[in-house]
């Protein structure tokens, strides 16, 4: 059975690490000292989606302001890709945007993973950058 934690207790947080180093560093090979940063804060929040007591999708927030949530290291674990999950945590992140006022959402994707962004309703607002060797864009949304 599916369920959603929202919330930045220390065990949530191991979660959506283990997730993220499952996907991007272990699967993905993009270095350890890059996938976890300054943004992985105590106070952060993390959405996690458990399959009984597997963590197998996670994602984080930061306020930029009082109008703009960034929604990033969204992650599923390949083999619970194709369930709409990475939707549910982004849809699930910018339910907890709206509900602290924010009116746009914005994403810095993986250029390979910006139609994904698109089918639910993103658009491209910068050029390619460059992250950890990556090419990137910015994506944004009205909330």
């Amino acid at each position: 059975m599916m369920k959603i934690h929202i919330g930045n207790e220390i065990w949530n947080k191991a979660a959506a690490f283990y997730v993220r180093m499952s996907v991007f560093v272990l699967e993905r090979n993009m270095k350890l000292e890059e996938e976890f940063d300054e943004q992985d804060r105590s106070s952060l929040v993390y959405v996690v989606i458990y399959d009984n007591k597997q963590p197998v999708s996670t994602g984080r927030y930061e306020l930029l302001d009082n109008a703009t949530i960034r929604i990033g290291r969204i992650a599923t674990l390949k083999e619970y890709r194709g369930q709409n999950l990475g939707r549910t945590v982004i849809q699930t992140l910018e339910k907890i945007g709206r509900k602290k006022g924010c009116t746009k959402a914005v994403i810095h994707s993986e250029q390979s993973a910006a139609s994904f962004y698109k089918e639910i309703g993103y658009t491209t607002a910068s050029e390619e950058f460059y992250e950890n060797e990556v090419p990137c864009v910015l994506l944004k949304k009205d909330l």
